[in-house]
């Protein structure tokens, strides 16, 4: 055997390794990894599938009488729950009605974490574990803002499987993703995909900050777990792009860690207080950057005040650049209303802006955001 040939031959022998030990050995973290818990040749969705399913639940939802309702100011974007995008608003008589989503339970008590639209206004909420044992639920808190509700299941000393809370932080663009769900209500339906961007604004509400997924989200899967691959849960699915109400691809979850800053308010309090600061503001283009003389389209730029407010008391002014709050960049104006509602009422907090083109930190007390009620 020629030298050439040897290497040539060897060369071959490594191309073909992959193929002897299964494509699935090699395809990723999302498919196999060697790990204690999972030795090479193991599945690893198929792992977290039998770790995490027992502690997802199917919700159904009942009201004795509930107007239908329209798609809201989410036009395309659906939430999986809810009817076609396209379905027209209407308001015909009252009647009773029936709503089914997920939930996930989140300690050994059985508090359970889902989206509020699968469960608002309801007058008997069930949960059904993957060992089709039914629970009455009860709502705990709920906050239409961020779509999040807290309901517990009825039943003293409780000890249910849950699932750990991650850090949606960490969360990497690219990175594989589990959903567990009930799609049309096919209970417990595993699917995988990758988050396809982070961020995303969809204006379905004030703190719009998504997680994109291609993970396969349907009708049903409201109020699932989005889940690494160490099998924590880093996102609540919420909302789907659709024109058929089915899934194409675009799928939409809550990052976890905005569910986890309101939860100690849901438990608490039923509903969540967030902070007020009091000032209209918009988005600097390049002409306002040009016309006020910025160093970047950074910031948000204060249009109005509103009288009395803590912003009017701490001395801001319209025309006024807001580049930090609280020691956080403000690195865009949709940055700005997340980072005051996370502050404590009475907390007093040091914002930076730029007025007339130079710098100034203002010390500003933070006043509880008042709810306001449709006339």
């Amino acid at each position: 055997m020629t030298r050439k040939f040897k290497i040539a031959f060897a060369l071959f022998t490594l191309l073909l390794l992959p193929l002897s030990y299964g494509i699935g050995d090699f395809a990723g973290s999302a498919f196999a990894l060697s790990t204690k818990a999972n030795p090479v040749g193991t599945n690893l969705i198929v792992d977290i599938a039998k770790r995490q399913n027992p502690a997802v639940v199917f919700v159904t939802s009942k009201t004795k009488f509930q107007p239908a309702k329209g798609n809201g100011p989410l036009g395309k974007f659906a939430p999986p729950g809810r009817g076609s995008p396209f379905t027209p608003p209407r308001t015909p008589p009252p009647r009773p009605g029936n709503g089914t989503g997920t939930g996930f339970i989140i300690d050994q008590e059985g508090h359970i974490l889902t989206n509020n639209h699968v469960v608002e206004g309801a007058d008997i909420i069930k949960v059904t574990l993957q060992n089709e044992k039914e629970y009455e639920a009860k709502l705990v808190g709920s906050d239409p803002k961020t779509d999040v509700a807290l309901i517990k299941i009825v039943k003293e000393n409780g000890s249910f499987p849950f699932i750990a809370l991650g850090d949606s932080e960490k969360v990497e663009v690219g990175e594989w993703v589990v959903a567990i769900g009930n799609p049309f209500g096919l209970s417990h339906t595993v699917t995988t995909g990758v988050v396809s961007a982070k961020g995303r604004n969809i204006g379905s509400g004030p703190y719009d900050e998504f997680i994109q997924t291609d993970a396969s989200i349907n009708p049903g899967n409201s109020g699932g777990p989005l889940l690494n691959m160490n099998g924590d849960v880093i996102g609540i699915n919420t909302a789907i792009f659709s024109g058929s109400g089915g899934n194409v691809g675009i799928g939409f979850a809550l990052p976890i860690n905005m569910a986890k800053d309101i939860l100690d308010d849901l438990k608490q309090k039923g509903k969540v207080t967030r902070g007020w600061l009091g000032v209209m503001i918009q988005r600097i283009t390049p002409e306002l950057q040009a016309s006020f003389k910025l160093g970047s389209t950074s910031g948000a730029l204060v249009s109005d005040i509103a009288p009395n407010s803590p912003a009017f008391l701490g001395g801001m002014k319209r025309g006024d650049v807001i580049t930090r709050f609280d020691g956080v960049e403000i690195a865009s104006m949709e940055t700005l209303p997340k980072q005051v509602a996370s502050i404590k009422p009475g907390s007093s907090v040091k914002v930076e802006v730029i007025r007339e083109g130079k710098p100034k930190i203002l010390d500003i007390k933070i006043e509880p955001l008042k709810e306001e009620k449709p006339a």
